[in-house]
């Protein structure tokens, strides 16, 4: 495994369950780190939020023991689990939603930042989710060391008053040892806002890789349904109905304004309006058809 690191290249360890392949690729890769300071992060990648817990169980392990061993001398180092909204979220009405789709909406509800200004506009911060305000206001310089578990983020979010979803994601920067699912570093719609500031000499594990050609298959795959059929029929309906309403209104209004542009030009004597001259007016019908608003669509 050390040639295999200094030869820069990849490598495939096939070992039983059981007979402590998480805790070798630990102590290996963080003593290789330890060694050579200008190697990149660890990022241990894992199937279910069950064997991300376990990892990192096994990683307070191993550097406990590491610091015992080197005491004084031992690096401060900080090992980060991270997982969805539905496994981090601590607000009380958002986190009781079952879904995962229904807690990021519900999370993108309180923190989208129209959603922010509209609320400070209006005084209104009830409407806001207190955790993500606290980190936003005083958690965005917090550097950390020690081993958090996806259960040890959400205490410590409890604690501080912080959201441990955002505070995780801003820590990744900081972190030198980062375990997460398959889908944080394959899936380009994931990985391109949480992975992409990750620089090329990290060194990247992937546990149970056997599971690597299903997870890639379900990233690039989408599932259309007949009920989001019948929802996307529904809204293009009611957008095409507020497009021509609109689009009435902005005709009536065009008209209205160029009225008035040539009774202004009449009064000051720039041009001799006549019936013709209104009735033919230089604001053709096709000019007209192609007054289209345009919509900001969430």
């Amino acid at each position: 495994q050390r040639r295999v690191r200094d030869a820069k290249g990849p490598c495939v360890l096939e070992m039983p369950s059981g007979t402590g392949k998480t805790v070798s690729l630990l102590s290996l890769i963080t003593s290789y780190q330890l060694q050579h300071p200008e190697i990149g992060k660890l990022i241990y990648c894992s199937r279910t939020v069950a064997e991300i817990e376990k990892v990192v169980e096994e990683a307070k392990r191993v550097l406990s023991y590491r610091d015992q061993e080197l005491g004084v001398k031992a690096p401060k180092t900080l090992c980060l689990a991270l997982s969805s909204r539905r496994n981090l979220c601590i607000h009380p009405i958002v986190s009781e939603a079952g879904d995962s789709t229904q807690v990021d909406s519900g999370c993108r509800s309180l923190t989208a930042s129209w959603i922010r200004e509209k609320a400070q506009a209006s005084a209104s911060a009830s409407s806001l989710c207190n955790f993500y305000e606290n980190f936003d206001s005083e958690g965005k310089d917090a550097l950390l060391s020690g081993v958090y578990s996806l259960e040890d983020l959400k205490d410590f979010g409890m604690n501080k008053g912080w959201c441990p979803y955002f505070l995780g994601r801003h820590l990744i920067e900081y972190a030198n040892i980062i375990v997460y699912s398959y889908q944080y570093l394959i899936d380009p719609r994931i990985s391109d806002m949480v992975s992409k500031e990750l620089k090329p000499n990290a060194i990247v594990v992937f546990d149970e890789a056997h599971n690597i050609d299903n997870v890639c298959i379900e990233a690039l795959s989408v599932n259309i349904t007949s009920p989001l059929l019948e929802s996307s029929i529904r809204a293009l309906s009611t957008l095409t109905t507020e497009l021509s309403r609109q689009k009435a209104t902005n005709e009536t209004r065009l008209k209205e304004e160029y009225n008035r542009l040539l009774d202004g030009l009449a009064r000051t004597g720039i041009a001799r309006l006549t019936d013709e001259v209104r009735g033919e007016p230089v604001l053709s019908q096709d000019v007209l058809n192609e007054v289209v608003p345009v919509l900001c669509v969430d």
